[in-house]
Parts: C-alpha cells; structure tokens; sequence
C-alpha cells in the first residue's frame, strides 16, 4: 500500500538548487529525482506525492495523472505546458501552475544574439578561423543601423526585443492584428496591417507569437517569396511556426540571405534540412538558457507550490480560479459558462481589442464574479495570445497592460432568463457580444450572439457562419457539410428580420480543415465563417 505523505512534493527535472531551497524554507518535504520524468519511472513513483515541479523534459501524461491518486498541484517552471495533460489535470481537479514572466528578458536576449550571430556570420566564421583560414571577403556581413526588423507578434517577449533593437538604431515594425493604437505609440514602432507587407519591407524577421492553429506554418512558401533576398529570418519562439523545408529550399536558392532558428518543429532536433546549410545559424532551444533565468523561474515555482500547498493560495494558474471552498459549488457552472462565451469570442475576434464589458444579470451578480471575470478575460485572451499565456490570475494585468479596458455591470433579473452573463467586446473595427446562461442541468447555454437570439448548448467543434438571410441557405449549407463528411449534431438558428442578418451555430462531430472552411465561406450569402472548439 502506497502511504501519502501529506503536502510532499517531487521534482522531477533538473532544476536550480534555489527551488529546493525554497521549499525547504517554507517547510515543504520534497524528493528531488532528476530525469525520473523522461523515463517511465515518473509513473511508478507519483503516487504519494501531493505537488510535482517539472521543468520541459518531464511527460505529465494521462496515465501520470491517472496514478498520482493524491496530486494537488503541478508546477512549471517556464511558460510552456506543451509537456502536460491539461484536460486530464482538470479533469481531476489538479492545479496547473506555470511561471509565464520569468524567462522573458533571457529570451528576447537570445533573439538579438541569434541576429547578431545571422547578419555577421559568426559561426561560420569562428569555425573557420579555427581551422587555420583567414576568409575576410567570405565573410562579408550586414550592418544593423537602419535596417528594418519586422516582428511578428508584439508580446511580452516580442515588446522587449523592440525596445532593445530600438536602442540599436533599427527601424522596428510590427504585424500583430491584437496590437492596439496605445500600445503602437508606447513602444514608438510602426504597425504594418498584413503580413505580406511587413515581409516584403523587412530586412530581418523575427517570429514572436504562440504556436496555434493559426500560426503553424505562418510562414510559408507564399509569404518567403515576398521578402527581400537580403532578409535574415529569426524564430526563437515556438517551432512549427515556419515551413523548414520550403525555407531550406530558399535558402538554398538563396532567394533570401540566411536564417537563425532556436527552436524546430520536432525536437530533439537531429535531423533537420536547415542543419546542411551554411548561412543557417542553429542552437538546441537555448532561449531560456541562462543561469539568471533558470534561478528566476525556479525559485518562483517552488513559492507557487509552497503557498498552494500551505496556505491554498493560486498564483499563475492555467486551470483554476481563485475560490474558496465555500464559493466553489456555486460557481462551477458559471464558471465554464465564462470560458464558453469568453472562448466563442477570442475565436471570432479578427482585429485589436479595445473593450471588454461584462453584464452580470440576475442571481449570477450575487456571487464572487471576479474570478468569473478573470475567467472570462482569459478564454478571450487565450486563443490570441496561446493557450498557457494568459491565466486567471495574470489575465486582467495582462489586458490592461495592452490598453484593453475592462468593465462590469451588475444588473437585476430582467427578460426571459432569470440569470445570465453577457460579453460585449469592441475591437478596432466591430462590436461583438455573446450572452449564455445555465439551465438546471448545470449545463451552460448560448442564448444571444451579436444581439441575435437562438438557445443551444456548447459542443467540442462547432461551426458559426453569418449570412444574409435568403431561401435555401441551410439546405446549402447542410448539403455542403454532407459533402465534407461532416456531421452535424446541433443545429440553432437565428435572425433580426427577414432578408437580414442570420447567424447559424451548429455543433458537428469532427473539426473542419482550413480548405473546407474556406468552401464554406465561398457560399452564397456567407459574410463570415470560424470553425470554434471548446473544451466541454
């Protein structure tokens, strides 16, 4: 029989020694075994312990999940969640902790080095100085002052590495459809509308955005041929952002001058078509490499853990809000409402976010909405930012910190719901809104999106389309789902008036492919088409 050992907690990856010292501290029991988690040893020993502190290399599986019977709590130290199980640690009731601030600086860093490295060659040069040659005229490189670096996505990361190629004399432009006015004349860039116009009058390019459905493989064939044959393409943020084999065929043909990447789309990296090439610079995920990075996000894991176990205090949790035993029976409905109407509105949003209202109505006003709030912020901010950047903790700093303004209205009772929350958004060039309630079932309910009445429950995959309301239009749109082999399970409908505007939101049985949705939105009538998911 396996004996818990109350608030003991495993460290699993190597970590700096500042973590264990914390724990120690604070008077938290702790097994340190170190690579336990890249083996299948991780699942043996989990069992008694209540908290686990990993760094990148440990596996958090299902099945890791499933045996540690007496799991509180896991924390990362880093921003990425990649290696962990979300929707079974839920599941399960177990905290997700991340540290998403401490590597920041260490990376933007490593960025401008990667730079550096790419537009003077280094090493190259270094390798070949070592061997006995002297190739001044091989190595002819590329100034910085005056040149343009283009960013791709201004976040925490992508904001610092403005500010320092700033101070370097570089002109700085930026593609970011979340990047708001405010933000544009504080940071003192330029704000460029389409990605193909920030490639084509970049000299460098430097990826900093989430990988998400929407940014794997950003950059593509397409978008390569569009940048000038001088450009330097940097990505020390997330691999599958770019096509390696479309830009090692480029490379090759030298149609642009070199690359400098940090991270790849399989990793371990062994085998890539960008290592065969000389003006590639690569290193093996160094962006968070530094002692002073290291001891940083450490040392705050270990506090995180130290303060849930103790105390039940929640800081930078992916997963949960911050509620008390009593309060959380009454808002565990409302709370997956939050992330369903939240979620339907990241996912539709196209433009910079300015406002977020908040209308709490009825029954719902009565309780602790704030971490309704914090809930709600985040499943909007989530699907821009990426899953794990933004959490119920940080999501209001996080808004604010962007400009974005963030209001509550508590109302009484009023129409046909006793009780309901509605979400109003305004970007830079729409309104959105989207209200839900929860039935008795406990079940949460859209019943209004942009001022539009209709009542269905959240699906795992849903498709929303709006179009101008004319005969036959469900019978193309259900014919042409049919066509794809798509399923459709539910179906709700809605409209102002005859001949106007109508949404559809239908909940469908498997995902849509980005080449059937743009079928659909092909369709006569269609004005927008998004394919949505939510975790139900």
């Amino acid at each position: 029989m396996v004996m818990k050992v109350k608030n003991k907690v495993l460290v699993s990856d190597k970590i700096s020694k500042k973590a264990l010292e914390t724990l120690q501290k604070n008077n938290i029991e702790f097994d340190y075994m170190p690579d336990c988690g890249t083996s299948n040893t991780l699942i043996e020993v989990i069992e008694p312990y209540a908290g686990l502190i990993i760094r990148s290399a440990s596996k958090v599986s299902k099945e890791v999940i499933d045996r540690g019977k007496n799991l509180q709590v896991i924390g990362r130290a880093g921003i990425g969640i990649d290696n962990i199980d979300l929707k079974a640690a839920s599941s399960k009731g177990i905290v997700v902790m991340n540290t998403p601030h401490g590597n920041a600086i260490t990376t933007a860093e490593h960025t401008l080095a990667m730079i550096f490295a790419a537009c003077r060659q280094i090493p190259a040069a270094d390798h070949s100085t070592k061997n006995g040659k002297w190739e001044k005229s091989k190595f002819m490189g590329q100034e910085l002052t005056g040149k343009t670096l283009g960013l791709i996505g201004v976040g925490n990361i992508g904001s610092i590495v403005a500010d320092r190629a700033l101070g370097l004399k570089l002109k700085v432009k930026a593609y970011d459809p979340f990047l708001t006015d405010e933000r544009v004349q504080r940071l003192g860039i330029e704000r460029v509308k389409t990605l193909e116009k920030l490639v084509s009058e970049s000299d460098i390019i430097s990826l900093h955005v989430p990988k998400t459905e929407k940014t794997t493989n950003i950059i593509n064939t397409s978008l390569i041929k569009k940048m000038k044959r001088t450009a330097i393409l940097v990505n020390c943020a997330r691999g599958g952002l770019v096509d390696e084999t479309a830009l090692a065929n480029a490379l090759k043909e030298k149609s642009i001058a070199a690359a400098a990447f940090d991270v790849f789309n399989i990793e371990p990296a062994v085998d890539n078509p960008l290592f065969a090439l000389e003006n590639v610079v690569c290193t093996p995920h160094l962006g968070a490499s530094t002692s002073e990075a290291q001891v940083k996000v450490a040392r705050q894991v270990a506090e995180q853990i130290a303060d849930y176990l103790q105390e039940g205090a929640i800081t930078n949790s992916i997963n949960s809000p911050s509620i008390s035993a009593a309060e959380a029976p009454l808002l565990k409905p409302w709370v997956k409402l939050s992330d369903v109407l939240g979620g339907f509105i990241g996912q539709v949003i196209e433009t910079g976010l300015k406002e977020i209202n908040i209308e709490y109505v009825g029954s719902v006003g009565e309780l602790n909405t704030r971490p309704l709030t914090c809930s709600i912020v985040a499943a909007i901010l989530n699907p821009i930012v990426g899953v794990g950047s933004v959490n119920l903790v940080s999501s209001l700093i996080f808004a604010r910190e962007r400009g974005i303004s963030i209001s509550e209205i508590k109302k009484d009772s009023q129409g046909a719901f006793g009780s309901y929350i509605r979400i109003l958004v305004k970007t830079e060039n729409a309104i959105r809104s989207a209200a839900g309630t929860v039935y008795s079932d406990g079940q949460p309910r859209f019943i209004q999106i942009n001022g539009i009445d209709m009542d269905t429950m959240p699906q795992k995959y849903m498709l929303y389309t709006s179009n101008i309301d004319t005969p036959g239009f469900i019978g193309l749109l259900g014919m042409t789902l049919g066509e794809m082999n798509v399923n459709i399970a539910t179906f709700s409908l809605g409209r102002k008036e005859k001949a106007g505007l109508a949404l559809a939101l239908l909940g469908i049985d498997e995902k849509i492919d980005p080449k059937n949705l743009d079928r659909i939105k092909r369709l006569k009538g269609v004005k927008e088409a998004k394919t949505l998911s939510f975790e139900i």
